[in-house]
């Protein structure tokens, strides 16, 4: 074997260390665990921070999977995989409260339903997977137009802002006034503004570098849904929504470890 494969057989041994079960460890603890030296580690785990594939605490002095390798594993995951992971979040959250659970990605000025559990009750919203629904008037799209660049979120309000009832925001002042609410207090609320007598509350769900890559939603008649009511479970729908982000993120570290491991395979098998 080639001293530059074992190079990277090496680089790549340091990357497997990292799993659910230890997301940070010590550049002592990667030496035990790949049985190399420290020195030698120290030089691998230099370049590794240099290319963004390992990140260092300057506090703790620990490291972790870098942006890079996570960009690249969110890259694999599609809205399937969004959607098998984020399941059972959105049965709790069905169970508790018993209205329409949403969970929902962006697709240019549009929210694209992709998740759906539907109210348990007689009286219930119609909603379906693949349904479109204009950002700027939802609790789904605010909860990411909030922690999208101005500048996009401007793009996005020049294609058009029709009024749906007489609570929808005409205006893009009204809008970025909303939104920075929405930053404040990491959630979002519709009331009535794309249909009348329906509410919504929804929060961000995150992806590798901090950017909403969905969010998840309750929705259901204002009567039931009131605003006060909202604001009660918003918490929970806050905590439901970290918890996909993070489900995405340990995701996205195994799908790391299956990429790593194949290229060991194969740069062993040259």
């Amino acid at each position: 074997m080639s001293e530059s494969v074992r190079a990277v057989e090496r680089a790549l041994d340091i990357l497997l260390c990292f799993s659910r079960q230890t997301p940070e460890l010590s550049m002592t603890q990667i030496a035990e665990k790949v049985g190399i030296h420290k020195s030698t580690v120290h030089r691998l785990l230099a370049t590794l921070e240099n290319k963004r594939f390992v990140q260092r605490d300057p506090d703790t002095g620990t490291y972790r999977l870098g942006i890079h390798l996570l960009q690249m594993a969110y890259l694999t995951l599609e809205h399937n995989d969004l959607s098998h992971l984020a399941t059972p979040f959105l049965r709790i959250l069905s169970e508790q409260y018993k209205e329409n659970i949403h969970l929902a990605v962006m697709d240019d000025i549009d929210v694209v339903y992709v998740n759906i559990i539907e109210s348990p009750q007689r009286v219930k919203l119609a909603a379906a997977l693949g349904q479109r629904l204009p950002a700027f008037a939802t609790a789904s799209g605010k909860a990411m137009l909030a922690f999208m660049p101005d500048e996009t979120v401007r793009r996005i309000l020049k294609r058009g802002m029709p009024q749906y009832t007489q609570y929808t925001p005409l205006s893009p002042e009204t809008i970025f006034e909303d939104l920075h609410h929405v930053r404040e207090q990491g959630y979002a609320l519709s009331e009535q503004e794309y249909e009348e007598e329906i509410n919504a509350v929804a929060a961000p769900i995150f992806g590798a570098e901090g950017q909403p890559i969905a969010s998840v939603a309750i929705a259901g008649p204002s009567y039931r849904l009131t605003r006060e009511h909202m604001i009660d479970i918003a918490p929970h729908v806050c905590t439901t929504a970290r918890d996909i982000t993070q489900e995405m993120a340990m995701a996205a570290i195994s799908q790391v470890n299956t990429n790593v491991a194949s290229s060991i395979a194969k740069e062993i098998g040259k």
